[in-house]
Parts: C-alpha cells; structure tokens; sequence
C-alpha cells in the first residue's frame, strides 16, 4: 500500500487514508478536489450531473436522482445501504445547502461519516443575514443600516428612516439563487416603491428579506478575511484579500481578486466569530464606508468559498488543514501567505469590464495592465485542464440554446 495514503492513529497503527465526499459545491470544488488527488486520497463528489468538477483527476461523480432536490437525494444517499461502501468517509460541504443539511443532521450523519468540528446552531445563524448582522450589531462590529421586514410588517412605520439606494436582501442566500441567476444576490431600490414591490414580490416567491442600506463606493473596497476557529474561540491562522472587480457591478460575484494583507479586518471578523460561537472554517466579508472611515460586515460563511483556490495558490491549504486535523494527522504549514497573487475569471471579467468601461470608471489600458500577469483560475488549471475544457462547452451549449 503507498505511504501516501497511510497514516499513524493515536494507537500507532498504520491505516488507509480515508477517502474524501465533497457535498455540492461550485467553484469551490476545483481546489479542494484538486488537493485531495496530489495526495492520492479518492474524492467522491454528490453533485449535479452537470457540475463540471467531475472531470476532475482523482474524482467520481456519484449519480443521484434527478427528480428529486439535490439535498434530498444527497441525504438519502448517504444513510442508505448505498452508501456503505463509504462509511468512515470525511464529509465536507461545500456550499450553503450542504452546510445547512450537515448542520441539521450532523447526529445522524456523525454516525456513518467523519465531520468537521463546528456548532451547528452558529453555522446556521451565519446563514441567515438577519441573524448575522443582529449578532455583528451586538457584538460591536459595524454593519450597514437594515430593517426586519416579515410578511405583515407595515412598511410605513419606518418608511422615514429609509436611505436609498438600498438593497433588498435574501435572508438566505441559497433559497433566493434556486428562483433567480446566482449572479445576482439581490434587488436594488432606488425609492420607496421599488422599495415596497420587491419585498412584495419576493415574498410571493417563499422568499424572506431584509432591507440594507447600500454602502457607496466601488467595488475595490471589498475585503475579506479567512481563518479555522478551534474549539476554544481562537483563530489557527490569518488569510486576507481584496476584491478588483465583480460582475455585475456591486453585486455579482467576484471576477478578480488579490491577495493582500489588510489591516484591522481581523479584530472585526474573528470578534464576529467569537460572538456567534462559530467553530471551524469562517470567512467575513467587509465593505471600507469612506462616509464614516469605517469597515462594514457584508457577510459571512463558515465554509470554502469560491476563491479557495487563491487561498490555496498563496499557500494556504485549507482543505488539507481540515482533513488533517479531523483525522489526527500534522497540519500544513498555516503561517505565512504571498501577497500580490490574483484569481482571474476571463470572460466573466471582461463583461465587468465592459460594464465599467461603460459607466466610465475604466479604460481598456487600464483594464489590460491589471490582468497582464499569471493568474490563478477559478477553474482551469494546466495540470488538469478538462474541467475548464467541458466548463467551455457547456457554456457555449447554453449560448446556442438561447439564441434559438
């Protein structure tokens, strides 16, 4: 049996490596899947048959029904007999969905499966945005201006205290991008009215909201900051980044980003995390508001996000930390991450940059400096280009499709 996927118990012994079931996930999986086949680990993804990531080395797509909710067969799938041949497995979630569903069966789950430490009741709460910026409020962390708005709220008893623009908001994220483009997380309303439909029309849709005030400026005072919070409420290890551009504008998902080391965003989010109780992966997103000098919570996911593979590239393996520490094994080396690396998404930024070409706020030179140098790729990857190959062909598909 290769070393590789040996390792030492507590009681000395030499066992096989356990294999590895990524639940859902996006561009998130690439990364994640990519560091678990280097080290010979086998990857079982319970996935869309369309998710791309199946193409990736060292990884087999697990075939669910397709008339039945992703998480629903996920979940069945996994307590059923089917699944036997898996027990023992390290399950990660890898989007909102699985989160929740680890999170509300992690007792029966934790019978057949390894899972990471966390507390499921913060996880959840991180989920939902009302919950998140009341637990940032009482914690002291700023957050932009926002309103409770239920199903009976009378809208009229706080129409005064209103600022536009303003965003009216999921509460979970998720819920909103099963009814609507992932590309878009909200709706923007200019005054009362656009205010008043929106939240009217989503909640038509099942959809629960909250109103947010829009923070101005650009998108390039968008900042995160990544760590694993360990059983006694402190951080393992300190990742930073800056966004450049996202499509759309000042609400989509990022297209570009950086790696940089940004000051003072630590103290808020890991103050956030402290509060919320939350244990294991936790990432905060903050908004710099130039009208009081202050950063700002925008949100905050206790799972891998879409930009894993920048926070792997500058030498974080965040996946590799979570497996290792769950199954007993050294940690990667945590310390350290290179500033100055950027993830680039090529056409999807080219369309931010035709947006803002649009509106004036950048030149075609100025857009060309800022991508004329290696990149990181949410998806392609030289040493394992398929994913990205079947990625382009499923998206020309989809462009026929909707021109005929």
């Amino acid at each position: 049996m290769s070393t590789e996927l040996q390792y030492s118990d507590t009681f000395g012994q030499n066992r096989q490596l356990p294999s590895v079931i990524l639940l859902h996930g996006n561009d998130n999986l690439f990364s994640i899947a990519r560091s678990f086949a280097k080290r010979g680990i086998p990857v079982h993804l319970l996935n869309h048959s369309h998710s791309v990531a199946r193409y990736c080395r060292g990884t087999s797509l697990i075939n669910l029904p397709e008339n039945v909710p992703l998480m629903e067969a996920a979940f069945h799938f996994l307590m059923s007999p089917e699944s036997d041949y898996l027990k023992g497995s390290v399950l990660l979630a890898a989007s909102d969905d699985a989160l929740e569903c680890v999170a509300k069966n992690r007792e029966a789950l934790t019978s057949r499966y390894l899972l990471d430490s966390c507390n499921a009741t913060a996880q959840l709460a991180m989920l939902d945005k009302l919950q998140t910026y009341r637990i940032s409020q009482d914690a002291g962390v700023p957050t932009p201006k926002f309103w409770n708005v239920e199903k009976d709220t009378d809208f009229y008893s706080f129409k005064g205290e209103l600022v536009y623009p303003l965003l009216v908001k999921p509460l979970l994220s998720h819920e909103f991008q099963k009814k609507f483009s992932q590309n878009i997380k909200f709706v923007t309303a200019n005054n009362f009215q656009e205010a008043t439909e929106a939240v009217e029309l989503l909640h038509s849709l099942e959809i629960d909201v909250l109103l947010l005030e829009k923070i101005p400026g650009a998108d390039t005072q968008l900042c995160s900051y990544y760590t694993y919070m360990n059983e006694d409420g402190i951080p393992e290890f300190d990742f930073t980044k800056r966004i450049i551009r996202r499509y759309p504008k000042n609400m989509g998902l990022a297209t570009c980003h950086k790696t940089d080391h940004v000051p003072h965003v630590k103290d808020l989010a890991v103050r956030l995390f402290q509060a919320a109780g939350l244990v294991g992966l936790a990432n905060a997103e903050f908004k710099w508001d130039s009208r009081d000098e202050t950063l700002k919570l925008i949100e905050c996911n206790a799972r891998f996000t879409a930009a894993n593979g920048l926070v792997f590239r500058a030498g974080l393996d965040l996946a590799s930390f979570v497996y290792n520490r769950l199954i007993g094994l050294a940690a990667p080396p945590m310390d350290h991450f290179q500033d100055n690396l950027t993830m680039w998404d090529p056409a999807r930024d080219f369309l931010a940059y035709r947006e803002l070409r649009k509106s004036g706020e950048i030149s075609f030179n100025e857009w060309l400096r800022s991508i004329l140098r290696g990149h990181t790729f949410p998806c392609f990857q030289w040493a394992d280009p398929i994913p990205a190959l079947a990625r382009l062909l499923q998206r020309a598909g989809k462009l026929r499709k909707s021109r005929s």
